[in-house]
C-alpha cells in the first residue's frame, strides 16, 4: 500500500495536464492512476489545485560556509520550500572555502546536510587549469563547474583570463563535467560611480555578446558542455544559439529579475535589483518572447543575497552595494503571474523551464524535475487563480530584502512536497533542519 496519495489535483507531466491521483511510497512516484482508485495510507486533498514537479533551482547562492551571515543554508531552503523549489544547486561562491576542490566539498556538503530543508546539488569551481582538482570534483558528484570571465566580486574566486578559457575547457571536457560561465568580457567593462545608471552604462550589452561568441567558439574548438547563465537579453540567446548551430555544446537560462523588471524599476527601486548582468532597458518583451516560445533552456533564480549593510551601503551610492538579486522564493510566482496568466505560457512549459530541462542539463533527471513513475515525489501544489500579496512576513531571506515584496502574483503555492515529505503548507515552512538531502549527477 502507498504510503501517501495526492488525491484530485490537475497533474502536469511531460505529455500534458492530466486528472490523477499521484502515489507514493517511500518518497517515490509509482503510480498515477484514476481518481480514487487505489488506497493509501495517508492523503492529500489536491482537488481544485494545479500540481507542478517541484522547482529545480540550478543557480542559487547559499553562502555557506563562511559568510553565512549573508544567508546560509537554513534561510535559503526555507525559501525555496516557500517558492515551491525542492532541489537548489548552489554556487561554489561566495562561500569559505569556494568550491574549488574536494576539501571545500566536504565541507560545504557537512553544512547543507545539517541545515537544508530542501535537497541540494553542489556546483564546484573553475578558477585555474587543475586537471586534478576537476576530477576530484567530479567523482565528489557535482553538477558542474562555475567560472567567470571577469572578476567574481570576491577576492578568493578569480576569474579566467582571455587566455585560460580553452585549456581549462579541455581539462572540463576530460573530467567529464559541465561548465557554467558568467559572459561578461573583463575588457569591454567599465568602472562604475554612482546611481543605477551609471551601474548600466558600465556593463554594456557589448561585454556580454562579446564573452557569449567568446565561449561559443571555445567550447566548439574543445568538446567541452558549456551554460550560459543569467542571460539578460533576447541577443544573447540568439549568439547562445548562433553557436549551437556552429556545432558547440552550449546552452543558457535566463532569471526571473530580467522578466518582471525593467531598468526604470532598478532606478525605483534601488540596490535590491543590482546584479550583473544589469536588467537592460527595453529587453523584458522581447526575452518574455524567447521564453514564452522555448528558445532558452531554462529559467534559474540566481538568488544572490547579502547582508542588509552590503545591501544598504552607508554611503548611499547605488554601484558601491552587492550586485546580487533575492528572487528564489519568487520564481515560480513570476512565471505563472506572466507568464501562464498574460501571456498564455501553457503549463507544461512551466514544468519543463523550471523544472525537467535544469534537471536533465545537471544530470539529476530522472529522479529529479518531473512527475513520473520512478522519480522522486517532489511537487509543488498551486492554486492557479489566487491572487496575493507578498508581505514582508512571508519573506523568508535572512535579509529581510527583496524586490518582490509588495508586488501583487496570480497564482498562490499551497503546498512543497520534497520525496513525499511536506516542507510547506498554508503559509508556513514544516520541514526542518536536515530533511533535505544530497543530490549527485546521475552519471557521478
Amino acid at each position: 500500500m502507498p504510503d501517501l496519495a495526492i488525491r484530485g489535483g490537475r497533474v502536469v507531466t511531460a505529455d500534458g495536464v492530466i486528472e490523477a491521483d499521484i502515489h507514493v511510497l517511500e518518497g517515490t512516484i509509482t503510480a498515477l492512476s484514476p481518481r480514487g482508485e487505489r488506497h493509501a495510507r495517508d492523503e492529500i486533498d489536491a482537488r481544485g489545485l494545479i500540481v507542478l514537479p517541484g522547482v529545480v533551482d540550478a543557480h542559487v547562492h547559499v553562502n555557506e560556509p563562511g559568510r553565512t551571515e549573508w544567508e546560509g543554508w537554513l534561510a535559503a531552503t526555507r525559501g525555496a520550500a516557500a517558492g515551491g523549489v525542492t532541489t537548489i544547486a548552489d554556487m561554489p561562491l561566495n562561500s569559505i572555502p569556494p568550491t574549488i576542490d574536494a576539501d571545500a566539498f566536504d565541507a560545504k556538503y557537512d553544512a547543507a546536510s545539517e541545515s537544508a530543508i530542501v535537497d541540494f546539488a553542489l556546483w564546484g569551481g573553475l578558477v585555474s587549469i587543475d586537471a586534478d582538482a576537476l576530477r576530484d570534483l567530479a567523482e565528489c558528484g557535482v553538477v558542474g563547474v562555475k567560472a567567470f570571465l571577469c572578476p567574481s566580486g570576491v577576492a578568493e574566486f578569480p576569474h579566467l583570463a582571455a587566455h585560460e578559457l580553452e585549456p581549462a575547457l579541455v581539462a572540463t571536457r576530460n573530467a567529464g563535467v559541465l561548465v557554467a560561465l558568467h559572459c561578461e568580457d573583463d575588457s569591454v567593462l567599465s568602472e562604475a560611480h554612482g546611481d543605477a545608471h551609471a551601474w548600466l552604462q558600465s556593463r554594456p550589452l557589448a561585454a556580454e555578446l562579446t564573452a557569449v561568441e567568446r565561449a561559443g567558439v571555445a567550447a566548439r574548438a574543445t568538446g567541452a558542455s558549456v551554460h550560459v547563465v543569467h542571460a539578460s537579453s533576447t541577443e544573447v540567446l540568439a549568439a547562445v544559439r548562433a553557436a549551437r548551430r556552429a556545432g558547440a555544446d552550449i546552452t543558457a537560462e535566463t532569471c526571473p529579475h530580467y522578466l518582471a523588471f525593467d531598468a526604470s524599476d532598478v532606478a525605483a527601486i534601488g540596490p535590491a535589483l543590482k546584479c550583473a548582468p544589469p536588467i537592460r532597458a527595453d529587453a523584458r518583451d522581447a526575452l518574455w518572447h524567447d521564453v514564452v516560445n522555448g528558445r532558452l533552456e531554462y529559467v534559474a533564480s540566481d538568488h544572490s543575497p547579502c547582508t542588509r549593510g552590503r545591501k544598504e551601503p552607508s554611503d548611499g551610492q547605488f554601484t558601491s552595494a552587492w550586485g546580487g538579486v533575492s528572487g528564489m522564493q519568487s520564481t515560480l510566482a513570476v512565471i505563472l503571474t506572466m507568464g501562464v496568466h498574460e501571456r498564455g505560457m501553457p503549463l507544461p512549459l512551466v514544468a519543463d523551464l523550471l523544472a525537467t530541462r535544469p534537471a536533465k542539463r545537471l544530470g539529476l533527471w530522472p529522479r529529479k524535475g518531473e512527475i513520473r513513475v520512478g522519480g522522486n515525489a517532489d511537487l509543488v501544489l498551486v492554486d492557479l487563480e489566487r491572487e496575493w500579496t507578498f508581505t514582508p512576513e512571508m519573506l523568508e531571506t535572512r535579509s529581510g530584502l527583496s524586490p518582490y515584496v509588495g508586488r501583487r502574483f496570480t497564482g498562490r503555492i499551497e503546498r512543497t512536497i520534497v520525496r513525499g515529505r511536506t516542507v510547506y503548507a498554508d503559509g508556513k515552512v514544516t520541514g526542518a533542519p536536515g530533511d533535505g538531502w544530497f543530490v549527485q549527477r546521475v552519471n557521478a
